[in-house]
């Protein structure tokens, strides 16, 4: 029998009013392939959705100032190192350099007045830090 792994269960990330519409992200870290990342979670068009904070151009952090990731229309996420944009409902490529590239999605799912992310084969958890980053603190681009 081949080993399966256990996902962990959903990961709170915030409240369902810290997410205004097209306002800013809720940014937190996870493990992608077992390597430290950061992923945000943003209200568009009434529905949170969540993406790992990498563009698909260049592997870099994205927003120009923590949890800002759209443009000034409030239309597209926009990469801020080279302008790659993506459209925020599917992450699709729909300008610039990441080609026919698609942001990497974090299922997060919205009940009860909460926000929650939930795991996956690629992403996971970091144990041992908050379920949610603080969107004011520490922030890098690579």
């Amino acid at each position: 029998m081949p080993d399966t792994p256990v996902l962990a269960p959903p990961q709170p990330l915030c409240a369902s009013d810290d997410l205004a519409e097209k306002g800013r992200a809720v940014l937190f870290d996870v493990l992608h392939f077992g390597q430290p990342a950061r992923a945000f979670a943003l209200r568009f068009e009434g529905r949170v959705v969540g993406y790992l904070n990498r563009c698909v151009h260049v592997p870099t952090e994205m927003d120009w100032q923590p949890g800002e990731f759209l443009d000034a229309e409030r239309a597209f996420i926009v990469c801020s190192m080279h302008g790659a944009t993506y459209e925020p409902s599917s992450g699709r490529c729909v300008g610039g350099p990441c080609g026919r590239g698609r942001l990497s999605p974090v299922e997060v799912v919205e009940s009860n007045g909460r926000v929650c992310w939930y795991p996956s084969r690629d992403i996971r958890p970091v144990e041992g830090l908050p379920a949610a980053g603080d969107a004011g603190g520490p922030h890098e681009h690579s």
